[in-house]
């Protein structure tokens, strides 16, 4: 994790950990030289295939930042290899903000969160934007699964650094997907009960037109 730290611990951030205490811990995650960037592995690459959306963060001319959603079926969000990943961007609102501001700063911060597991994982990087036709090898790696609507231009994210974020205050939330699974068996009881109920029904029937009841029990 030192590198993210060494990225994101500025000197406004360090005098910032001086006056709120917190100097001494941060200075111990610095202790590591910043290094190589960071490469993900299995359990990074596994949650962002499994999340069907992120923020992406980015700078413009100005110095303001700009925060976009970007959503689309559960691995949309290719992982490429350990240190980049890719995915196909369709036409929106069609102002170009995050693509203009590409262009001038080409650093970014995506967040992936996964409201029914409590976890979150942020992540440094350097993007590209580029029209699908200028890429049509990678585009066509990139297009299943997708985000449904007009390709436009695929994006990449070289991975600088990263660092999960602990669960706190992460409220639980469960997408159909989720829902779907976690009923499968009560739904599955509910059909047997109402199988048994119709053969139940069924045999009552036919013992009241034959004339004859079932003996109560004792």
């Amino acid at each position: 994790m030192s590198r993210f730290d060494h990225i994101a611990f500025t000197p406004a951030v360090r005098r910032v950990q001086e006056e709120m205490g917190s100097a001494t811990a941060a200075e111990r995650r610095l202790r590591s030289p910043a290094g190589a960037p960071q490469p993900l592995t299995d359990t990074e690459a596994g949650f962002i295939r499994g999340l069907d959306g992120f923020l992406f963060a980015s700078v413009g001319a100005t110095g303001w930042p700009y925060v976009q959603f970007r959503g689309g079926p559960p691995g949309f969000v290719h992982v490429l290899n350990e240190r980049t990943l890719g995915y196909l961007d369709v036409r929106g609102n069609r102002q170009y903000v995050t693509t203009g501001n590409l262009r001038g700063d080409d650093r970014v911060a995506l967040f992936f969160l996964d409201h029914a597991r409590r976890a979150r994982l942020k992540l440094f990087g350097r993007a590209t934007a580029v029209p699908a036709a200028d890429a049509p090898a990678l585009a066509s790696r990139l297009a299943s699964p997708r985000t449904e609507g007009t390709v436009e231009q695929l994006v990449t994210v070289r991975v600088e650094a990263f660092a999960w974020n602990c669960s706190n205050h992460i409220t639980p939330r469960f997408g159909q997907d989720d829902l779907t699974a976690a009923l499968a068996p009560v739904r599955d009881r509910l059909a047997l009960l109402e199988r048994e109920n119709a053969a139940l029904r069924a045999e009552l029937a036919r013992l009241t037109v034959e004339g004859t009841q079932p003996c109560p029990t004792s």
